[in-house]
């Protein structure tokens, strides 16, 4: 990037590819005034920062720098490094740190295969020659979702297999397969747990039973076919596993507060 892209949502400040340069010193850490994203293509090295974070480095790291965290990161002695690094800044940022997405508390992340996301960071910089306002929108937006992409991907690949189960419940329950839709105890059975601590891990996580998310999920569902106008009344009582409409009726009351057909009304005229 040859020069800043600005909005009013953010700003892509610098952009590039660095390699073989000195590391910083740890007894002398630095401040940003910006965020920064170094992508690690070649390393052996470490990060520090003034909140105790300490990591070892290498490829396929993500180091996340924050506007207000002295830190310190680099090879290690003797060792050679490659790095793709985005510095930027702006409300949208600041959004998403405090919604958690991106936290100096998690300051490092880790992505492989390290040729799929170095071409996924380029290409949010191709294809714009002109610096005008819908180019910087553009890369703004397409920088925004790599990453939002990049921390969800980090997380969920740091997620303890322990908790797999819930994820495949919670994909189980909102989703209808080939055979219909799975009773809770059929998901319980498929996630390799007896129903009855399935349903008590289920509430305790989500704070709600395994039928009430199910239900509300189908909801959702019916909320937006009724809302596109793509199905009657019947059919989506039929699609989503209702045993007729009056019941289909009823479950949409209890998580919408107001019959399929008044909402129609309002969502449509």
């Amino acid at each position: 990037m040859k020069s800043p892209l600005r909005t009013k949502a953010g700003d892509l400040l610098l952009a590039g590819t660095v390699e073989d340069v000195p590391a910083l010193d740890p007894a002398a850490m630095r401040v940003l005034g910006s965020f920064s994203l170094i992508y690690l293509l070649d390393i052996d090295g470490f990060y520090t920062d003034a909140n105790g974070q300490n990591h070892d480095l290498g490829p396929g790291d993500v180091v996340v720098v924050f506007p207000d965290v002295p830190h310190a990161y680099g090879p290690k002695e003797g060792r050679s490094w490659r790095q793709i690094y985005v510095v930027f800044d702006g409300p949208q940022f600041e959004g998403l740190r405090k919604a958690g997405i991106l936290s100096p508390a998690r300051p490092v992340w880790h992505l492989e295969p390290v040729d799929y996301w170095r071409r996924r960071i380029e290409e949010v910089f191709a294809g714009e020659v002109k610096h005008g306002e819908t180019t910087a929108v553009r890369a703004l937006g397409r920088f925004i979702h790599l990453l939002t992409d990049m921390a969800a991907t980090s997380a969920e690949a740091m997620r303890p297999s322990t908790e797999m189960w819930l994820e495949e419940s919670l994909h189980l329950l909102a989703e209808r397969g080939a055979k219909g839709w799975l009773t809770p105890q059929q998901v319980a059975q498929r996630v390799g747990l007896s129903y009855e601590n399935f349903r008590k891990q289920f509430a305790r996580r989500t704070q709600e039973s395994p039928g009430q998310y199910q239900k509300r999920r189908r909801i959702d569902q019916a909320c937006a076919a009724i809302y596109q106008g793509s199905h009657g009344f019947k059919e989506l009582a039929e699609e989503l596993g209702f045993c007729d409409v009056f019941h289909f009726s009823k479950a949409f009351r209890q998580v919408v507060g107001e019959t399929p057909s008044a909402f129609r009304k309002k969502v449509r005229g």
